[in-house]
């Protein structure tokens, strides 16, 4: 008979398996009370494997889909999960085994998935013209139901608009337009520098397409998008087809490589796309960007190397934690200077990651923003951080800051032992002033092996949570959400 066992797993740490589909309803309020004017869903996902992997020491992000949402209705919350059916998911649990092998590598499979779609839908959750995504960006989204959560179409192209073999865990929302601009990297396989561009309008069809090269194949995870321009930013975690034929990790640093930054007018063409180019430097997320014409700013997260210590150096070199703590930082366009250059300047001191602002306000100028705070650990944690268990708490704050205003920032702490997820911004209504709102993030309680969900003022977070929403398990750390109405879900 076969055995199912996780390598190294004894069901006492946060970062466990949960491999748990769940119907909860109406979740107990431990704390404060839920405000009746939140009404409508947070979605995310996070990886969660159901099958244990063949891999030797697999990654995280190598795991399976789980979708989730938290329901709001007049001060009640449910909660329901469910994994993403993917191409790769329903294979596996039809052998009920691992078939898929390392990270990003289909040379590693099982022979009786060859050419099988490896995406495994992971990263976020994303909604667009009434549809619900969940997207891992080297492979198509994959198209849920919002009220049931249910695989609808493992591998959405857009009604077969989109060509592009991948498409981004980042895409943007024009508030004024209701356009989406996404992207796709690798579009044409594996390791590969073309790099797909697409406008979608606000019924969700296809009204421009792009293609250009990158300077060299890497991530390229997150696009600044402005009112006049999108900007792709290249960093010099890069891959080369060899290494996968050589097993080796699909992604490298490269501590020889600039950063480049290509410049593309909206629903411009190829011809078109301008490089700039900067010092060896590593960008998680884009905050908000936002131009006057002629200067564009790309506010983000950033750090001397990449955070994720499974991508080796290709020098070898060991990854010091201080080069890998993330700021926020502007970076700066001047498109009337000759230079193929940009300026950098940090905008807040406290390091940190995963940053939200008010959504009506991407692609604009903006004076409030919200991210989570790290906590900067020691060098032997490091290699944990990515995978925090028990007691490890990487993000354990929040904080809101104007990015013109250092002196603005608030910082809320969720308490030892405890750790926080995205923050995700609800507005107190569609006439509400910028940031007036909630914040929604899930707490682990990492002490007691489950997860609360909190909502703070997103103004004042000295008050502390307006409402504590307690989970009877626990959730993994989760990637990237979002907040739908309740009007948008009708």
């Amino acid at each position: 008979m076969t055995q199912i066992r996780f390598p190294g797993n004894d069901f006492r740490h946060m970062e466990s398996p949960l491999r748990l589909e769940a119907d909860i309803l109406g979740l107990e309020v431990i704390q404060g009370a839920v405000p009746e004017d939140i009404n409508g869903s947070f979605y995310r996902v996070m990886p969660d494997r159901r099958w244990p992997s063949f891999i030797e020491n697999d990654i995280f992000l190598n795991d399976d889909g789980m979708a989730m949402y938290f329901r709001f209705t007049n001060g009640r919350v449910d909660f329901r999960s469910r994994y993403v059916r993917t191409p790769r998911f329903e294979a596996e649990e039809k052998a009920g085994r691992a078939l898929f092998g390392a990270y990003r590598n289909h040379l590693t499979d099982d022979p009786s998935v060859a050419g099988v779609s490896r995406g495994l839908a992971n990263i976020i959750t994303y909604f667009h013209a009434g549809k619900l995504l969940a997207i891992k960006e080297d492979s198509l989204p994959a198209l849920l139901d919002p009220l049931t959560l249910e695989t609808i179409d493992p591998e959405y192209n857009f009604g077969g608009a989109v060509t592009s073999k991948t498409f981004t865990a980042h895409p943007k929302i024009d508030p004024i337009t209701g356009e989406m601009i996404a992207f796709g990297y690798a579009a044409k396989g594996p390791a590969t520098p073309d790099i797909a561009y697409y406008e979608l309008d606000a019924t969700g069809h296809v009204i421009h397409e792009t293609w250009i090269k990158a300077p060299y194949a890497g991530m390229v995870h997150d696009i600044g998008v402005t009112q006049n321009y999108v900007v792709f930013i290249i960093v010099p975690l890069r891959s080369e087809y060899e290494w996968l034929e050589r097993n080796e990790t699909y992604f490298k640093w490269d501590p020889h490589e600039h950063v480049y930054l290509g410049v593309l007018p909206r629903k411009g063409k190829a011809e078109q796309l301008r490089w700039f180019r900067g010092p060896t430097r590593s960008h998680g997320h884009v905050l908000n960007a936002f131009d006057d014409g002629e200067q564009i700013h790309i506010d983000g997260t950033v750090s001397l190397r990449s955070f994720l210590h499974f991508f080796p150096s290709i020098d070898g070199s060991p990854l010091d934690p201080r080069d890998a703590t993330t700021f926020i930082e502007r970076w700066t366009i001047d498109l009337a200077s000759n230079n193929d250059t940009y300026t950098q300047r940090r905008l807040l001191d406290i390091p940190g990651e995963m940053p939200r602002i008010d959504p009506r306000f991407e692609t604009l100028p903006y004076n409030w923003g919200a991210m989570l705070g790290l906590n900067l650990p020691d060098p032997a944690q490091m290699a944990e951080m990515a995978e925090p268990e028990g007691g490890l708490d990487a993000f354990s704050s929040i904080c809101v800051f104007n990015p013109d205003d250092p002196k603005s920032k608030q910082l809320w702490r969720a308490g030892p032992k405890r750790s926080v997820g995205e923050p995700q911004f609800v507005a107190k209504g569609k006439n509400a002033a910028e940031g007036e709102g909630y914040l929604l993030s899930v707490v682990g309680r990492n002490d007691e092996l489950r997860t609360d969900l909190v909502i703070l003022d997103a103004h004042d977070l000295n008050r502390g949570p307006i409402a504590t929403v307690a989970l009877p398990i626990r959730l993994r750390t989760g990637g990237h959400g979002c907040w739908v109405n309740t009007d948008q879900l009708a």
